[in-house]
C-alpha cells in the first residue's frame, strides 16, 4: 500500500469515517455553507456530512462532521488527503467561550486525545483567537513521522468547531491547508 493511501486510511479509521474517496474536481475551490452549523468554509470539492452520537460523562452529544477527500486518481498529487470540519454543541454550563480556565483544560484534553487517537506526537500547539473567540492550533506528526494532521479549533458560545487537514509530511507546508484552515466564517 502506498504512503498516501495508508495515511488516508489511518486518518479515516481514527476519525471513524468511511475509507473510500469521493470523486470530484480538486482544482476548483467552492464555498460550502451549513446553516444548521452556522458556518461557511472554502473547500476544493464537495463535502459529505455525517452525524454521530457520542456518549460522554456529560450526556449524549451529536458530533457533526463534514469532509472532502480528493479522488483516488489525484491522491499522489493532492496537497492534502483529507479536509475535515466538525462541530459539537455542549450542554449549558459545561463548555463555553466565556470560561477561560475551563477552556484551557478542555483544549489540552482535546489535543491529548487527538494525539493518542492516531498514535502520534504533538509537534506544536498554540493559543489563537478566531474572530474574538478562544481557539487553538496544533500539529500532530504520526505514522512514524510520515504524515501530518493540522488542526484549528475554536469555541463559540457552547459550540466547538474543529478544522483539520491531513497530508504526507513532505507536503506539510502546502498553501491549500492554510486556505482551508483560515477560511472558516461564522454565519449569524
Amino acid at each position: 500500500m502506498d504512503s498516501a493511501k495508508l495515511i488516508t486510511c489511518l486518518v479515516l479509521l481514527a476519525l471513524g469515517l468511511p475509507s473510500s474517496p469521493l470523486q470530484a474536481q480538486a482544482d476548483k475551490w467552492e464555498e460550502f455553507k451549513s446553516y444548521e452549523g452556522r458556518f461557511r468554509v472554502l473547500v476544493p470539492g464537495p463535502m459529505v456530512q455525517r452525524v454521530d452520537s457520542l456518549e460522554t460523562p456529560i450526556g449524549t452529544l451529536a458530533y457533526h462532521t463534514f469532509f472532502y477527500q480528493p479522488p483516488k486518481e489525484e491522491e499522489s498529487t493532492a496537497d492534502n488527503l483529507l479536509y475535515l470540519l466538525s462541530y459539537c454543541d455542549y450542554p449549558e454550563h459545561t463548555v463555553h467561550s466565556d470560561s477561560a480556565e475551563l477552556l484551557d483544560e478542555f483544549f489540552s484534553a482535546t489535543i491529548e486525545e487527538a494525539v493518542e487517537s492516531v498514535h502520534g506526537e504533538l509537534a506544536y500547539s498554540d493559543s489563537q483567537e478566531y474572530f474574538g473567540y478562544p481557539g487553538r492550533i496544533w500539529r500532530i506528526d504520526y505514522i512514524n513521522g510520515q504524515a501530518v494532521i493540522k488542526t484549528r479549533a475554536v469555541v463559540v458560545g457552547s459550540r466547538y468547531y474543529s478544522l483539520q487537514t491531513a497530508m504526507a509530511k513532505e507536503k506539510n507546508l502546502n498553501p491549500s491547508a492554510n486556505r482551508f484552515l483560515d477560511s472558516l466564517r461564522l454565519l449569524e
